[in-house]
């Protein structure tokens, strides 16, 4: 039986995750290409992509970074193809360069980027506003605020995209990737021609010359997205008065459920912009005349705010523009009905229906990120601090290996971005002069930690790099890579060898070890602590839910204490397994939790012992 994605006909109705609503308005639109680098909350487009296969009906793949699969579907969209490239938001910055470029060369197939949004830092190092990028790169966007709207703003993104030859974006944020939500169908479409390409270099290789004359033809189809969006059915008025609120984004989901659950449904006038950009000016001056006061809902950055306030400007109209006062709306974290109610309330000068919106968190133990029990990430990392201590500076990356921050372990001093730990890595030790340890995962080590490591070959800085080799990209749910097994990629896809990959490069002090032996792992840090250099050190182990899940591997044993004491109640206290658990004075292991890695046996040999499962 197909999955109701592929095989769900005209009209049918299915509650869908906004991510999967984004998939089936893409196969309504045609898509022919599908790239991406998987990053939460996107991660479940390419996945649902990816799982369905797609019976002929496009192509897919996860590249090896966001800039690669931006370029792979400027590509396809060069060559005449409908397609989509889906990243989070800080993955947008390292695709900006091809984006902005693309968007003066324009797309003939049609493209369409997917930038999810994560206000709040659910998962992210930062609380960016892609809607910048938008202005920046001159690009339609679509912010769909249900999981209906996901699914037809995609499809509509598409159209436009083909229509003006120009890439759309498509800005969600957590909520509406993560939200379910009713949604009918329409009919899937036969195969969707490629436009046919036509060679023509005085328009797709932009030297000056070219892009001087092609940054004319951006104007224009902003202008003709413009007006596409004085009409746009996504951009819709509603209410009476002269109090009037514009809202974009999921804040116009909080704003309906605001309005009725405080009863000003007939007290207000509203706007509400479901394509945001470029801003219908003429329908909005239109709003703007028959309001004496407007408040401006969006979560980020006061972006749309800054646009009206420039408008009534502009226009001479007389009206007054609230917006993010850094109180009950400001630009940090994420909106909420409650929010808005409060925002609401004190913009119509009324009491308002709730009181600040806390969780009552009185009582509640913390809970601060660890990595999963058994991870061999923290048997490396173990190793590391017993023998380096505070002596060296721990230069980290994007992922789960992230996770050993905290005490004990304190295995991450610093973060720059995805792929930085050997290049801010190599900068902090030539300027400090102090032992530099960097960790990269093997996923983000082909994403962008091979350039730093070229770099800092070239450049023969003094680096040790521990790449931390789990054998998939764990933190986004266990997406293939290029290091992956072979039996796991399958036939016809190419596994690449890390460590061939860093002696390539010209790496010669370079060590592959299994991550939960101890004693070479310590024996491997040991040499490479004697020598100057770049060193790379491949600690090799699944992660252990990938190998539980995918791989089909459960260890046979499970630990546990053998002799209470002070050699138990140390290992514990160094390694931080979450496993382990006290119980009065006693410390026990939670055979439910242990993944049999044996670590602590060789910690503390006298005080644990391995059992059958």
């Amino acid at each position: 039986m197909s999955h109701p994605l592929l095989g769900g006909a005209q009209n049918e109705r299915h509650l869908l995750l906004g991510n999967e609503a984004i998939v089936r308005g893409a196969l309504e639109a045609g898509v022919n290409v599908v790239t991406c680098y998987p990053g939460t909350p996107s991660s479940e487009v390419p996945d649902t992509f990816y799982k369905l296969g797609g019976n002929g009906r496009y192509k897919m793949e996860y590249s090896v970074n966001e800039k690669v699969a931006m370029e792979v579907a400027a590509g396809a969209a060069l060559a005449g193809a409908m397609a989509l490239v889906t990243m989070k938001h800080v993955g947008l910055n390292v695709a900006a360069d091809p984006l902005f470029t693309a968007a003066y060369t324009g797309m003939p197939g049609g493209l369409v980027v997917l930038s999810a949004d994560d206000p709040a830092c659910h998962s992210s190092q930062n609380e960016q506003d892609n809607r910048y990028y938008a202005r920046a790169a001159s690009l339609p966007c679509f912010e769909p605020a249900s999981a209906q709207e996901a699914k037809d703003m995609t499809h509509q993104a598409f159209r436009l995209a083909r229509e003006l030859q120009q890439p759309v974006l498509l800005r969600t944020t957590t909520r509406l990737n993560h939200m379910r939500g009713a949604v009918h169908f329409d009919a899937l479409p036969q195969e969707m021609p490629l436009v046919p390409w036509k060679n023509e270099s005085m328009r797709f290789v932009p030297v000056p010359a070219v892009a001087r004359n092609r940054h004319k033809v951006l104007e224009e189809n902003m202008r003709l997205a413009r007006n596409f969006a004085e009409t746009s059915p996504w951009n819709v008025e509603s209410g009476q008065g002269r109090m009037g609120v514009i809202a974009s984004g999921i804040a116009r989901a909080y704003l309906a459920d605001a309005l009725y659950a405080g009863g000003w449904e007939d007290k207000v006038r509203v706007f509400e912009l479901g394509m945001s950009w470029p801003l219908p000016e003429t329908r909005l001056k239109e709003f703007l005349r028959q309001c004496d006061r407007v408040l401006v809902l969006e979560e980020g950055e006061p972006l749309l705010e800054q646009g009206i306030r420039d408008l009534a400007q502009r226009h001479n109209l007389p009206v007054n523009v609230a917006g993010k006062n850094g109180v009950l709306l400001s630009i940090h974290g994420e909106y909420s009905t409650s929010s808005i109610m409060q925002g609401l309330a004190a913009f119509l000068d009324c009491p308002s229906p709730v009181t600040a919106a806390r969780a009552h968190t009185t009582g509640l133990p913390n809970r601060p990120p660890n990595l999963c029990a058994g991870c061999s990430h923290r048997a490396v990392y173990y190793a590391v601090r017993k023998l380096f201590g505070d002596e060296a500076v721990y230069s980290s990356d994007i992922g789960c290996y992230t996770l050993g921050l905290l005490p004990p372990l304190r295995m991450a001093d610093f973060l720059v971005c995805m792929g930085s730990s050997i290049s801010a890595g190599s900068g902090f030790a030539w300027a400090s002069g102090k032992p530099v340890i960097a960790f990269v995962g093997d996923s983000t080590f082909f994403h962008s930690g091979l350039s730093g490591l070229v770099n800092a070959v070239f450049n023969q800085h003094d680096i040790l790099m521990v790449i931390l080799d789990n054998g998939t990209t764990a933190m986004t749910g266990h997406q293939p890579n290029p290091g992956m097994e072979q039996a796991v990629l399958g036939e016809g896809v190419q596994h690449l060898d890390i460590e061939s990959a860093v002696r390539g490069v010209g790496v010669t002090e370079v060590c592959r070890v299994k991550a939960y032996n101890l004693k070479a792992l310590t024996e491997a840090l040991q040499n490479f602590r004697e020598k100057k250099g770049v060193r790379v050190l491949i600690a090799e182990e699944p992660c252990v839910l990938y190998a539980r899940r995918v791989l089909k591997k459960t260890l046979p044993q499970v630990a546990t204490v053998a002799v209470q004491g002070e050699d138990a109640r140390r290992c514990a206290e160094e390694l931080a397994c979450p496993a382990f658990y006290k119980k009065d004075d006693d410390l026990y292991v939670d055979a439910t939790l242990c993944s049999g890695c044996m670590v602590c046996l060789q910690i503390a040999p006298k005080a644990f012992k391995a059992v059958k499962r």
